[in-house]
């Protein structure tokens, strides 16, 4: 514990002086020899501001007077002035629960929450937490401004391609499928994830260019690691704008047909979204795709208010929890709750249940108990392009 935690940077931003420095003297036995202090907020900032390095971890108690720690949470993520935060606080656990969902919504890494008083046990858990890629994390630049010509201009290019992101049984830890991920390798700008494109090309048009050129791709894929003695299965998003006009479903299958993949070893995933646009169209094409052997994904389940009734109807063979309700529930009895809920609700229609943006090992174990059928997430692997996947995979049935 200590070779690690030796070289983080940590300030404790405390109002009580007597749990400051209880706080202190447990960070110095674990070993952490950059430790800063400060009283409230403000002082913290000043602190901070001046320092010739930046800190790694910020440990801030939230009722304080002067600046409280939610006011200088949002501070600090507004300036990037840390890399993450660890809360202390003796107060109830769902306004806990709000102060980590602002943290993170302001694009701060959240280590997890301490009630006072204070251990070592404690402190040296979270802090273990912290990894080292969260040090380079980039400051969120301005998207770049694209158009649909430009999509346009980048499908015909081949820029686009598919990364792809392992799923994992979580009974008998083999491999059953991957989802594919758009990419644009952008001449400019670089890699280019769906959020800095996806939008631009729904308001175009060019989403139906660009949702064909993924489809290909992975399809295509699919077919190769066949080839290649992977058999898997291949998932892939759809946007609303594709799944409006009736030509899909036929659009689809075609695809399919040509590339040899049997429909059943593919996986459309889908949002309530969708549902917002024009709802005949888009229940014709899924109606037609189950009936043809695709399997149709709810993704993202539970993110809004429509999504036990489009279980309702939509013929779903899937359930993908979103990782908003995974990510802290083996701490959190509240999010653990809606969890199990949300488990329970996908056995009963016997669908099966995918927990997507696994990281830690805690939620592995919490979801397998819960009898979560597959897993996914960082803890397994990140999206990784294609030629990866093989050797990728080979270390996986190796190590397992």
């Amino acid at each position: 514990m200590t070779l690690e935690l030796a070289q983080l940077r940590v300030i404790v931003i405390e109002d009580d002086v007597s749990q400051r420095q209880l706080a202190v003297r447990h960070l110095t036995r674990l070993g952490v020899k950059a430790v800063a202090q400060a009283g409230d907020g403000g002082e913290a900032l000043e602190l901070i501001r001046s320092a010739a390095i930046p800190f790694d971890v910020a440990i801030c108690d939230l009722s304080m007077p002067g600046m409280d720690g939610v006011q200088f949470i949002r501070h600090v993520a507004d300036g990037h002035l840390v890399h993450a935060v660890l809360l202390l606080s003796g107060m109830a656990s769902p306004l806990i629960a709000t102060v980590e969902s602002m943290a993170r919504s302001h694009g701060l890494t959240v280590l997890g929450s301490i009630e006072k008083p204070v251990t070592e046990q404690k402190l040296g858990n979270h802090l273990l937490k912290f990894g080292p890629g969260f040090r380079v994390r980039p400051v969120r630049a301005p998207a770049p401004s694209l158009s649909g010509a430009d999509i346009e201009r980048g499908v015909q290019a081949g820029e686009f391609v598919a990364h792809y992101q392992p799923k994992v049984d979580f009974n008998t830890l083999k491999v059953c499928g991957f989802e594919a991920l758009a990419r644009w390798n952008h001449p400019a700008h670089g890699l280019l994830a769906p959020a800095g494109f996806i939008g631009v090309a729904e308001q175009s048009g060019t989403i139906h260019a660009l949702t064909t050129r993924m489809l290909a791709l992975a399809f295509n894929q699919l077919n190769t690691w066949s080839v290649d003695g992977l058999d898997t299965s291949v998932a892939v998003n759809l946007s609303v704008a594709y799944l409006s006009g009736t030509e899909a479903a036929g659009a689809i299958a075609a695809l399919a047909q040509r590339s040899s993949v049997p429909p059943q070893r593919i996986t459309l995933e889908v949002t309530e979204s969708l549902f917002s646009a024009n709802l005949a169209a888009v229940l014709e094409n899924l109606a037609r795709l189950r009936m043809m052997g695709f399997h149709i994904s709810l993704d993202d389940f539970g993110t809004g208010f429509a999504s036990v009734q489009q279980l309702l109807r939509v013929p779903f063979t899937e359930l993908k929890i979103d990782q908003s309700f995974i990510n802290g529930a083996a701490t959190r009895p509240n999010l653990r709750t809606i969890l199990e809920s949300c488990l329970q609700l996908s056995g009963k229609l016997k669908l099966q249940s995918v927990a997507e943006g696994i990281e830690r090992d805690e939620e592995w174990q919490l979801l397998k108990s819960l009898g979560c059928h597959v897993a996914q997430g960082y803890l397994i692997a990140r999206p990784m392009p294609a030629d990866a996947v093989p050797e990728w995979h080979q270390s996986w049935v190796t190590g397992h």
